[in-house]
């Protein structure tokens, strides 16, 4: 993994902020079934965030808010956001209400990102008033400073804000959201950097808005200004649009495959600390391929260098609140050290099909553990790491078995399948199903190709004596892809002919065969030698 460095120095994430990802949709009105399709498909795929720029004064375009709020009601699980909201054309006191209103409809899953404003000819245009780059940003603290107060609902008294462009004068508080949103600033120029800092929870740009260094220098003024202030940076997310184009062979930056894409998110993560990766693209495939193959490999990658380096000391030290004292930290006690206690998953012998693909007692067996050595817990979460991997596929493993039994029955909720339809057909069902399976089929592929290129060589170089082990595993990844491809022509198969049932499930029962064995022999050979070994 390649980390950015700056000045001779390696730069690397201090804000331990879990991974999201998700996409950034045009709100067209020439087809605004697609665009709504386009935010379920989102969630369907396994996206945390949906969002929609803000331009009010473009006919082109749906009302960010009405179709955020539509969007709401066709979803269950995916938050969604501007990206980012016009101030100037949305008085913030009301813009509070509207956020806390949908953010109690929708169960928690609304999102702030916040703008100073652009285009200041159309905003001025729509009855807005036109503003100098100081006085937006001003603008924006002064509204912040509103939508706060009116979150908070339990205090005392009414809202009060007496500024230079926003003034409220004891409005009733409330309602409070359901959940703590965050307000994200799309800042790109020291004030708004700044302005992040002291006030905000997420700092919102675009890659493509970025020269290089653009993002280490915003992070050094967003994390001064949280210090100045008495916050810690890790209080705020750091998110990123980025967009790009999936292709067989890389030309250039996000311009590549899927594996490409990841290596580069996953930099980005590590090096300047992006906790959020917003896709831009109305592209349905590329929604996919991000869900399914990118990010699962950007978490992956991400969580292999975290467990692998001790965390870094914070980028900015936080600066003690005005009035308090600070007293040296207290000595921690060293870790303790015990024998290892990670238990692999075991097979239980299940099997769906009587066809073998390999045989599974001609597998080698690698070196038996030191009885006498002892882990630490750093050690023992490495280790951890392959299991929780695997626990993943076999999770979405079990969904697909779910799917093909409501499919069969007749019984797969089609409002959530497909967006823009409310009435399904058999064959749309399958569609839905289809792409289920070949995303699942990419995910497994993804960390495969990872596991070989990476991990193998790291442990067949570190403890020779797992080279048979490594070697068969290597073995049954290209087996496993054959499995997968059979399950690619049963799918095929199930979609163009009426009866093609029987045969997908007898493809997709192989698939479970061999996976759920494979990934239970690799666990019981490698998990205590990742743990001994560490990861690459």
């Amino acid at each position: 993994m390649s980390m950015t460095r700056t000045g001779g120095q390696q730069v690397t994430s201090a804000y331990g902020h879990p991974l999201q990802f998700g996409s950034f949709v045009t709100p067209t009105t020439s087809d605004p079934a697609r665009t709504v399709g386009l935010a379920v498909l989102s969630e369907q795929v396994g996206l945390d965030l949906v969002t929609f720029q803000d331009h009010p004064y473009q006919p082109g375009f749906l009302d960010t808010w009405t179709l955020l709020s539509f969007v709401a009601a066709r979803t269950s699980t995916v938050h969604l956001s501007a990206n980012v909201t016009n101030l100037p054309l949305r008085p913030p006191a009301v813009l509070a209400r509207s956020i806390a209103s949908l953010d109690l409809l929708s169960g928690g899953r609304v999102e702030l990102g916040l703008g100073a404003g652009a285009f200041w000819d159309a905003i001025e245009a729509m009855g807005g008033r036109r503003l100098t780059g100081g006085q937006g940003v001003r603008a924006l603290e002064e509204a912040i400073d509103v939508i706060r107060q009116i979150w908070d609902a339990e205090a005392r008294g009414g809202v009060r804000v007496d500024g230079e462009f926003h003034r409220v004068v004891g409005a009733k508080r409330g309602p409070a959201p359901a959940h703590d949103v965050g307000i994200w600033l799309g800042a790109y120029k020291p004030r708004m950097l700044a302005l992040t800092g002291r006030r905000a929870d997420g700092w919102l740009p675009s890659f493509s808005y970025l020269k290089p260094g653009d993002l280490a220098a915003g992070n050094a003024l967003v994390d001064e200004a949280a210090q100045e202030a008495g916050r810690s940076p890790a209080e705020i997310r750091r998110l990123l649009n980025v967009n790009g184009r999936f292709t067989p062979v890389g030309r250039g930056p996000l311009h590549g495959p899927a594996e490409q894409w990841a290596e580069e998110l996953a930099d980005l993560a590590l090096s300047d600390g992006i906790g959020t990766f917003i896709l831009g693209s109305d592209d349905p495939d590329d929604l996919r391929r991000f869900a399914g193959e990118v990010a699962p490999a950007v978490r992956e990658l991400v969580a292999a260098e975290r467990s692998a380096t001790p965390a870094p000391a914070s980028r900015v030290a936080v600066a003690p609140v005005r009035g308090t004292t600070t007293e040296p930290p207290a000595p921690q006690p060293a870790v303790a050290r015990a024998s290892f206690a990670v238990v692999p998953t075991p097979d239980d012998g299940t099997r769906r099909t009587s066809r073998q693909v390999w045989d599974e007692s001609t597998r080698p067996v690698g070196p038996a553990p030191d009885p006498q050595r002892t882990y630490t817990p750093h050690e023992e979460a490495s280790g951890q790491h392959l299991i929780d991997v695997h626990d993943g596929l076999r999770a979405e493993l079990a969904q697909i078995h779910d799917l093909i039994d409501q499919v069969a029955a007749g019984a797969l909720d089609v409002g959530t399948a497909r967006s823009h339809i409310n009435t399904m057909t058999m064959r749309q069902n399958k569609w839905t199903l289809g792409t289920y399976c070949e995303a699942y089929c990419r995910i497994v592929t993804t960390h495969h190709t990872l596991e070989d290129r990476s991990l193998f060589p790291h442990l067949r170089h570190a403890d020779p004596r797992l080279a048979p082990v490594i070697d068969r595993l290597e073995q049954e990844h290209h087996a496993i892809h054959d499995v997968l491809e059979g399950v690619d022509r049963a799918l095929v198969a199930f979609v163009a002919t009426p009866d093609g049932m029987a045969e997908l499930r007898a493809a997709v029962d192989l698939l479970s065969d061999t996976l759920l064995s494979h990934l239970a022999y690799e666990e019981r050979e490698l998990v205590e030698p990742i743990a001994r070994l560490g990861l690459r």
